[in-house]
């Protein structure tokens, strides 16, 4: 620490003072500020962002390939038509995020390397006091807010989630998360190991497999997904048409919400229709001959855990070209060469991927309080996903698993700025989530149902997520197709609600 950031550190701490307070620039923060810009005009607010820009996930992963693995007519928000392919890269996705930000003059109220670490709310005073430091000065910063919005996402940004393989020390070669890429990684005609079988794995592996000399797929179960052109028909006709882009983008995006609500649905009713139409697509590029009951049958039905898209199957060219190749078994334990597994092959590796998840992290690494007593999200219940129990005055943006995150984002936007207004309007100060006196006996359970959706992050961390209930309001419940009707009609005289 330099002598100036010592001197500022030094100084006193003034507090600046705004209605609503968002945390994170990524797509939810971008989107909150979005909607009090146009639903909530005279709103006070800021937006405080760790990062050096915007984006989020789409700033801080640097990996190769790295795209959206669900389609932009609906990842994109409502309000901005997306006019490009719906499987999009980081790059352009930040590029559409900059138009939301530039041509809503939303700026202004972001500010970055700006990190929160502290957050009290106070019953005398009807605020929350946030504590931040500012990362390239150390400056020491303070802020109040009546309103504080969680947008920082569900996992740690700094570091990704690596499991603890025995004798990884003795590898010779590197290892890398793609979560903390280096911009100098050298992989042209190395041999590279990819341990995980997600939506990570699948983007990295065709776009590393045009210049590695081989890239192998390690999984130690195997995963679903959804392959198609990377282009959406209607979209492509309605534009020879030349419909406006904004009916288009209307139009589009309610076909796809039709068509994803009916595979979801079919997914529970008939799971053997849906597997089997998952692994005639893979078959379809692999060949009868490609083993795909070892590689590609998962031994969960379809959707309980992420089904990501890929474009134009790129995965499957490269494996079925030889570029790339699938290995299914477990870590026995690394080796100066590579990685031993338990059923005595060695797989020889120049460079190891620990494509293997996240860190999940309810509070975004904020130490919260409430009048001076540490809160714990893991005591509280859940008000439908966004809300917590004896929390007032916050907001959690938790978005959806088997449709696009941005979605949700939009769904509680709304309802955020119709709970401002409703304060406002009734002279309020406060709003609490409490249980009403009908849901004292109801039964308290983990965040999320594992027979319903179940990825090693999530199960990994449940035990640091509120509790769910077993009423619609007192849970997440994933369901878009239900929340878009419910959320415009929540009564916000509810008892649920507790206003002072």
């Amino acid at each position: 620490m330099n002598v100036q950031t010592q001197i500022r550190a030094a100084e006193p701490v003034t507090t600046e003072h705004f209605d609503v307070l968002i945390a994170g620039a990524g797509i939810s923060g971008v989107g909150a500020a979005y909607h009090l810009t146009t639903q909530c005009p005279g709103t006070s607010f800021v937006v405080l962002e760790t990062q050096k820009t915007f984006g989020g996930t789409w700033s801080t992963h640097r990996y190769p390939g790295i795209r959206s693995d669900s389609d932009l007519h609906t990842f994109g928000y409502r309000f901005k038509p997306w006019t490009s392919a719906p499987i999009a890269s980081a790059a352009e996705i930040l590029k559409y995020m900059g138009e939301v930000i530039d041509e809503n003059d939303l700026a202004r109220h972001i500010r970055y390397r700006h990190t929160i670490t502290a957050a009290n709310w106070s019953n005398e005073t009807n605020l929350w006091t946030i504590d931040a430091t500012r990362i390239d000065t150390g400056e020491q910063l303070r802020f109040t807010t009546n309103f504080f919005w969680m947008c920082q996402g569900y996992y740690r940004h700094d570091a990704g989630y690596t499991p603890e393989w025995t004798d990884m020390a003795k590898f010779k070669g590197t290892v890398v998360h793609p979560q903390t890429w280096p911009d100098d990684l050298d992989y042209k005609g190395k041999r590279v190991v990819v341990i995980g079988s997600g939506a990570t794995a699948a983007t990295l592996i065709p776009a590393m497999a045009k210049d590695a000399g081989h890239v192998t797929m390690l999984q130690r179960s195997p995963t679903y997904f959804r392959t198609g052109r990377n282009a959406i028909e209607i979209a492509e006709e309605l534009r020879r048409l030349q419909v406006d882009e904004a009916w288009i983008h209307e139009i589009t995006r309610r076909k796809i919400l039709f068509e994803q609500d009916a595979f979801t649905r079919r997914t529970f009713a008939e799971p053997e229709g849906a597997k089997k139409d998952l692994l005639a697509a893979v078959e379809a590029v692999l060949g009868k001959d490609y083993d795909i009951a070892t590689h590609f049958t998962p031994r969960y039905r379809p959707w309980r855990q992420r089904i990501a898209f890929i474009p134009d199957a790129d995965l499957f060219h490269a494996i079925k070209g030889g570029k790339a190749s699938v290995v299914t078994d477990e870590i026995e334990r690394f080796t100066e060469k590579g990685i031993l597994l338990k059923s005595g092959k060695e797989l020889e590796a120049d460079i190891i991927i620990t494509a293997t998840g996240f860190h999940l992290s309810a509070n975004g690494g904020i130490d919260f309080a409430i009048d001076g007593k540490p809160l714990d999200f893991k005591d509280t219940v859940t008000y439908r996903g966004m809300m917590f129990t004896g929390v007032p005055n916050l907001v959690w943006v938790f978005g959806y698993f088997r449709a696009s995150w941005t979605l949700r984002v939009d769904l509680v936007g709304d309802f955020v700025c119709r709970m401002l207004k409703h304060m406002k309007a009734t002279g309020v100060n406060k709003v609490t989530p409490e249980l009403r006196p009908e849901d004292h006996n109801m039964p308290l359970l983990p965040w999320i149902d594992p027979e319903n959706f179940n990825p090693g992050y999530m199960m990994r961390g449940m035990h640091l997520l509120p509790k769910r209930g077993d009423k619609p309001e007192w849970q997440h419940n994933q369901d878009y197709w239900a929340e878009k009707d419910e959320f415009p009609a929540i009564d916000l005289e509810d008892k649920a609600f507790v206003y002072g």
